[in-house]
């Protein structure tokens, strides 16, 4: 069973690399690994080494302690099928709808993006 850190670094690593825009394969080949690999860090069934880390972060352009954020250690149980449920506080970016978003909110140029920012801001105002 792998670990609740490993899946959660796992799940953070799987989200930058979406929100740049890599592909599992163009990611292993820029840390010189297979995709198999970058899956199975993904999804916690292996352990991400101290320098693979490393290299995935200076990759993926972000600290290493990125991958750690909002990790609060805490794993809750999941009462209906007894399964453990990470406890992320503020996981937005768990939600591929929120990841799409932010993806194509700084694809967009910066004035662009000012003017949409500025329109969300009032529309949940409104709301």
């Amino acid at each position: 069973m792998a670990h609740p850190v490993d899946e959660y670094v796992g799940k953070r690593v799987r989200q930058r690399r979406w929100m740049v825009g890599y592909s599992q394969q163009q990611l292993g080949e820029a840390v010189g690994i297979k995709f198999q690999q970058i899956q199975k860090y993904e999804t916690g069934m292996n352990r991400i080494s101290a320098s693979r880390l490393w290299d995935i972060a200076e990759t993926l352009g972000v600290p290493v302690t990125f991958f750690f954020e909002g990790y609060d250690g805490v794993a809750l149980n999941n009462e209906a099928d007894g399964t453990e449920i990470q406890n992320a506080k503020g996981d937005l970016l768990a939600d591929k709808e929120a990841l799409e978003l932010v993806r194509s909110y700084y694809a967009m140029p910066e004035n662009q993006r000012r003017k949409l920012f500025d329109l969300a801001r009032v529309l949940s105002d409104v709301a």
